[in-house]
């Protein structure tokens, strides 16, 4: 008992910092987590990724005028993700090139912008802040920010679920019937930047979408319902944060690579043994031929 106590309770008994990183994370895996359930049902968990990348030059000129403050950086990732997601639409609304290729040119050009931007002024460790986080050096204003979004994104849950189940699901039956099509995309939309702006505090630019997608793709291997597959990547990521903080204590890690590195195995070990993976619905088929 001894032992798992200095295991797996201490750290976070004994640590602040250990605490805050614990909270941040749990928070996000909330939060961000059915939204990536959403982000995957819809087809678009490589938009998560580009949108990651895409608030990065704004974050970079908030650095830039002040400094590793965490509200400057706030609103210039805000501001650059929402305008690289308008800028996208537009292209593929008003020429022949596809979202998907128009969102990957922006983000591109966006992470190069934002790299240089952030050498400019900084160090590499300030480059190293800004695309990989800092888990383990939240402060409360940074806590104060994803516990917001966090209640931002509950809240519209609640209120705009069955528009955004039937949106995700049939988004033109949705359109014939409602009003609601085109808001609620946008709504999400929205969601999917400010969790990704949330979760930069933590993660960086890079791997803030990992709590996003990875608990929610494997939450599918596990799950049909939308209800249940939201539920579970929520607690697929806070077993993720946990294991990685824990880990990266332990083993002298970095934190936010461990973290998305744990929701990874947690991927991997779904993807082969969940009632939806590899050996319950192939070796069984494969067996049933062989005979």
């Amino acid at each position: 008992m001894a032992v798992l106590h200095d295991l797996l309770i201490a750290p976070f008994v004994e640590f602040a910092f250990m605490q805050r990183a614990l909270l941040g994370t749990l928070m996000l895996s909330v939060s961000a987590a059915p939204v990536g359930v959403f982000l995957m049902l819809r087809r678009m968990s490589l938009t998560g990724d580009a949108m990651a990348h895409a608030i990065l030059p704004g974050a970079a000129a908030g650095f830039l005028l002040y400094g590793l403050k965490i509200i400057p950086m706030t609103l210039g990732g805000l501001i650059a993700g929402i305008l690289v997601a308008l800028s996208a639409g537009a292209v593929s609304r008003l020429t022949v090139q596809k979202e998907d290729a128009s969102m990957a040119a922006f983000y591109l050009i966006s992470l190069a912008v934002g790299v240089i931007m952030v050498s400019l002024r900084g160090s590499n460790i300030d480059l190293m802040h800004v695309l990989f986080g800092t888990v383990l050096a939240l402060e409360n204003d940074a806590l104060t920010l994803i516990g917001l979004v966090t209640g931002i994104t509950l809240l519209a849950f609640l209120v705009f679920w069955r528009a955004l189940v039937a949106e995700c699901l049939d988004p033109l039956f949705l359109r014939s019937v409602s009003k609601l099509g085109s808001p609620v995309h946008f709504v999400f939309l929205g969601l999917v930047v400010i969790n990704l702006v949330a979760g930069f505090q933590a993660l960086g630019t890079l791997l803030s979408v990992g709590l996003m997608i990875l608990p929610a793709a494997a939450a599918r291997f596990w799950a049909r319902r939308v209800e249940t597959m939201c539920l579970l990547a929520m607690v697929i990521g806070a077993l993720s944060s946990i294991c990685g903080l824990l880990l990266s204590y332990h083993a002298a890690l970095p934190s936010g690579p461990t973290i998305i590195l744990s929701a990874g195995f947690a991927y991997v070990a779904s993807v082969i043994t969940g009632p939806r993976g590899i050996l319950v619905t192939r070796l069984p088929n494969t067996a049933h031929r062989t005979a």
